[in-house]
């Protein structure tokens, strides 16, 4: 298998398990706090990461760098989610997939604010129809029931996109996987103290499937996921690779209709078809 195969392989993994995780998010947060559950996935990540750059001596990152990885780290380790989290507390996963559309697009501009990328104005044109889209589903869905909810997704996704976009950027010099791995490392005392301050009083009325959720996004949302996205991301190319982003819906919404039973409506289908088609315009128009 070529490099270029293998990086679109390493890239469809990683999008296939972040697929998994609003879904996995959404069961955990059922019996878990979300401010727990944010703290204690985050250190469980950040432990399996310190191991891997230890067995791999892996050099550490210049003081230069520490800006950077703390702002990958508030993007994806503690924001996105954070607010996903919360998120899940008023809608359904199925729901909050459908901003998912809006990530790509979201990375794209801060590619802009971060990384001075610059693109041509169709590539605006299609990301203001994406946007407009995607609000317009919010309320014509009951943003008046569940405003709370789709705010917080829509903050997630501000988030996730710098961090993403400021991630890539460090990639192409420290190493794709290294990224999140010194974000999870360096975030890890803020993230303990999270967990212990939120720790519950008691577990005994958590169910078994909120467990298997917060092993879900610990050890593959936040970390395994991480390591084969930013690989494929480093191997072929930010904008390339990325576009994988735009099935990362599709199989959300698959899998809460398949392992929750949550009911995939036709207006989520279309909407989320029609930002994909958006987004697929402004990559296709970006610089």
């Amino acid at each position: 298998m070529d490099s270029k195969a293998v990086s679109w392989l390493n890239g469809f993994v990683g999008v296939a398990i972040f697929a998994g995780s609003l879904p996995a998010t959404r069961v955990a947060v059922l019996g878990l706090d979300p401010f727990f559950l944010t703290g204690a996935r985050a250190v469980v990540a950040a432990l399996l990461a310190a191991s891997w750059l230890l067995i791999g001596r892996v050099a550490r990152p210049q003081k230069s760098d520490l800006p950077s990885l703390a702002l990958v780290g508030f993007g994806v380790v503690l924001g996105f989610p954070l607010l996903t989290a919360l998120a899940l507390q008023h809608i359904t996963s199925a729901h909050s997939i459908v901003f998912l559309g809006l990530l790509p697009l979201c990375t794209a501009l801060f590619g802009v604010i971060l990384a001075g990328e610059r693109h041509k104005p169709v590539f605006w044109v299609f990301s203001v129809l994406g946007s407009a889209l995607v609000v317009s589903y919010a309320a014509r869905e009951g943003l008046d029931v569940a405003w709370q909810g789709d705010l917080y997704m829509l903050a997630a996704v501000v988030v996730c996109g710098m961090g993403y976009a400021e991630g890539g950027r460090l990639s192409r010099r420290l190493g794709g996987w290294q990224v999140i791995c010194w974000a999870l490392v360096l975030s890890l005392p803020f993230m303990l103290v999270m967990m212990i301050w939120f720790w519950p009083a008691s577990f005994s009325g958590v169910a078994s499937s909120a467990w298997v959720g917060f092993a879900y996004v610990s050890v593959f949302s936040m970390f395994l996921g991480f390591v084969f996205w930013y690989r494929g991301l480093a191997q072929g190319g930010i904008a390339a690779v990325g576009q994988l982003q735009l099935l990362q819906p599709f199989m959300g919404l698959g899998l809460a209709a398949a392992l929750l039973g949550e009911t995939v409506n036709a207006s989520m289908i279309w909407v989320t078809v029609g930002a994909a088609l958006c987004v697929a315009g402004a990559r296709r128009f970006a610089s």
